[in-house]
Formats: structure tokens, sequence, C-alpha cells
């Protein structure tokens, strides 16, 4: 199942599920970000996903407490351009809680990728799933004021340069609309 998206700056594009099929673009894909853009996904210095990590990420997606989606933005041929991955994993010791991340490649950054991601992660989220529970580096704003959007929010202090950030989410009846993209 895809979904239809309009990104801030009108450009067309679909989201749908990451497929096992995926596995070598996502680790090609993640090859293009910048060191930055890998810091902030992983909080660590991260050169290259190895196995171990794209079994997680890709082959461990189950479409019910692991969902990850991809988008692509279409070219003026219609032509599928990889812009960004989310993904929603619940924790396995807490059913209404889950982790988000989004990673969104540098040249599609603050053009609404993410916020499109991530209206539709949360109409797919688990059910179940009331709040989102995440780690981000204290100076990823973007990715703070995106969490922010999603929902009722607190952020405490977690290390240098680390908050804990713990975001309620409304009912899945609630609309959730992209709005412009920050990353």
């Amino acid at each position: 199942m895809f979904a239809e998206a309009r990104l801030t700056d009108g450009t067309r594009a679909l989201i749908w599920e990451l497929l096992p099929i995926d596995r070598e673009a996502v680790r090609a894909g993640y090859e293009q970000l910048s060191e930055e853009t890998r810091f902030h996904r992983f909080l660590a210095a991260v050169p290259h996903l190895t196995d171990t990590m794209l079994d997680h990420l890709v082959d461990e997606v189950d479409g019910v407490d692991h969902v990850a989606l991809v988008l692509l933005v279409l070219d003026e041929d219609g032509n599928g351009i990889p812009a960004g991955v989310a993904r929603i994993i619940r924790y396995s010791d807490q059913s209404d809680a889950a982790d988000v991340a989004v990673t969104v490649m540098d040249e599609w950054q603050r053009r609404g990728v993410a916020n499109a991601l991530l209206a539709e992660l949360m109409r797919r989220r688990p059910p179940g799933v009331t709040r989102l529970v995440t780690t981000v580096t204290a100076d990823n704003t973007a990715s703070l004021a995106m969490l922010r959007r999603l929902g009722s929010t607190v952020a405490e202090p977690a290390g240098p340069n680390r908050l804990d950030v713990v975001v309620e989410l409304p009912d899945l009846e609630t609309t959730v609309t992209p709005q412009d993209e920050i990353l």
C-alpha cells in the first residue's frame, strides 16, 4: 500500500513500506549521507551500516511492531528518487511506547520529507502505541521541533549533548498533517 504526498515546494512524492529487497538501497543511501546526518541518526559516528545493522533496519521490519516507510520523490518523468526513510519500533517491554527515527537525504532536508513521512508513519503506528520515547542530540533543534509537533513533549537531559524525549501522541483518529520541513 502506498500514499501520495506533496513536499512544501509542491514536489510530488510516494510513500510506501520498506521491503527486504530495499536492503542494498538503504546501504547505498546511507553512504551518501553527510557525517552530521549520520551522527544525528545514530547519536554516534557510524561511517557504514554493517550487515547486523541492516538486519535490524530492513529484515526485522514486520509492519506491525516495526514499521518502516520510504519516501520517493517523483521527477518530471515519474521516476522515483529516494529522499528519506522513517520508522517506528514498539518497545518489547512497554507495549504503549515506541522509538521513532527519521533519516532524510541531505539534499532533500528542509523540504517537507520528514513531515510527510511522519504523518504517514503516525497513521500506521503500531496499535496501542500512545507515546514515543527516544533520545536525540541536544543540538538537533530540527528533530526536537519535529517531535513537538507530534504531541505534548517532555525533553530531559540524558548526558553530554543528549536529551531523552517523551511525546504523548494524540488518538489515531486525530488528523496528522505534514507541515513545513525543518530537518
